[in-house]
């Protein structure tokens, strides 16, 4: 149910294994939703440096990255660092010909019933086995096997310009962001994506999404130099973010952002959703249990909730004082050595500052 990462990463396996699934999809083309830019960093995936050769040679998923990441560039409000080395990829999600769900949908056999209208009762009537991919976590949240943290609102657009398409830029400055962030995300040495985020939190209330947009925009502009005109843009209200209670209730099978795959953190997770698909079926073919490979992932997401609600208790003096720290050899060690896990080491340090912070407020 859904042709998006996980959806096509479950029936590519299935496809592998023998089995033929029918995928339903409720849009009217595959990738049919707004353009934007995303990344897969390495310091998101450990123990895993490259997730694309690793996709390919474990899974026998194929798929072709906008570029791969050289440099990347974090901006807080009075401080700069430079993260320089092999740091992960960038892609295209959406409505292009190159974006990650058109590859997948090439390497899949399986008939795509588009405008589709079927409902998860009505599939679980018919079919031994559902597998939940709609692509957030509302569906699950109807069966009552989602634990929503949080929500998100996000404003994007498609600029033109001169970029460097080896290099990604992020901003963590609360004063255009609050407890939120910014990142900018070449598509070529032409087209980027820009994108502002703010959490839907106590704190952010009355804080107007719209309102921020061109202080960051006249930001990045200033930063790069360059007018950046526009030519796309979207912008999504109250985006829930959580993780599904169980990952399997019988014979249905939460995958995706239904499982919970977005990180809250910095809002990525495609590597998550790949290996979710990918579990689920193992799971249908009797090569293993969603539950139990999923697990690492299920951490993963718990992780990177800690750093959320730790964002949520620093103001920018902080951020300075951990953007400075980046930029010497703290930064270079956390990005470049494999054998370092920084979600999870920096989850574990910040757990006890965020109960006692949340003891407080409550």
């Amino acid at each position: 149910m859904g042709a998006g990462l996980s959806g096509l990463a479950c029936a590519i396996t299935l496809e592998k294994n023998g089995i033929q699934p029918t995928i339903f999809e409720k849009r009217s083309r595959i990738g049919d939703r707004f353009v934007n830019g995303e990344v897969l960093l390495s310091i998101f995936t450990r123990p895993v440096h490259d997730c694309i050769a690793s996709l390919s040679e474990e899974f026998g998923i194929y798929l072709q990255p906008t570029s791969n990441i050289q440099k990347m560039t974090i901006i807080s409000k009075n401080e700069k660092a430079i993260i320089e080395g092999q740091l992960g990829f960038t892609n295209i999600r959406g409505r292009e010909e190159d974006s990650f769900e058109t590859q997948l949908s090439r390497q899949v056999k399986s008939p795509i019933h588009f405008h589709s209208e079927e409902t998860y009762e009505q599939l679980l009537a018919n079919y031994t086995h559902v597998v939940l991919a709609t692509g957030d976590g509302h569906y699950a949240k109807k069966t009552r096997n989602f634990r929503e943290d949080l929500t998100v609102s996000i404003k994007g657009a498609t600029v033109e310009g001169e970029f460097d398409r080896y290099a990604v830029m992020t901003w963590v400055d609360y004063d255009i962001a609050p407890y939120g962030y910014g990142y900018l995300i070449p598509f070529s040495e032409k087209e980027a994506n820009i994108v502002i985020a703010i959490p839907d939190i106590p704190s952010n209330r009355g804080v107007e999404l719209c309102e921020r947009w061109e202080p960051f925009h006249q930001k990045v502009r200033s930063e790069l130099g360059q007018p950046l005109s526009i030519t796309d843009k979207f912008q999504i209200t109250n985006y829930p973010m959580g993780i599904c209670k169980s990952a399997r209730i019988g014979n249905t099978f939460y995958v995706g952002n239904c499982f919970g795959s977005m990180m809250p953190f910095m809002g990525f997770g495609q590597y998550a959703a790949l290996l979710t698909g990918v579990y689920a079926a193992y799971d249908i073919c009797g090569l293993g249990k969603f539950e139990e490979l999923s697990i690492p992932l299920r951490q993963s997401y718990e992780n990177s909730l800690v750093l959320r609600r730790t964002m949520e208790h620093i103001g920018n003096q902080d951020v300075d004082r951990v953007i400075r720290m980046l930029q010497g050899y703290l930064g270079k060690k956390l990005f470049q050595t494999k054998r370092l896990n920084p979600l999870k080491i920096a989850s574990y340090l910040m757990r006890p500052y965020v109960k006692y912070k949340q003891g407080v407020t409550s």
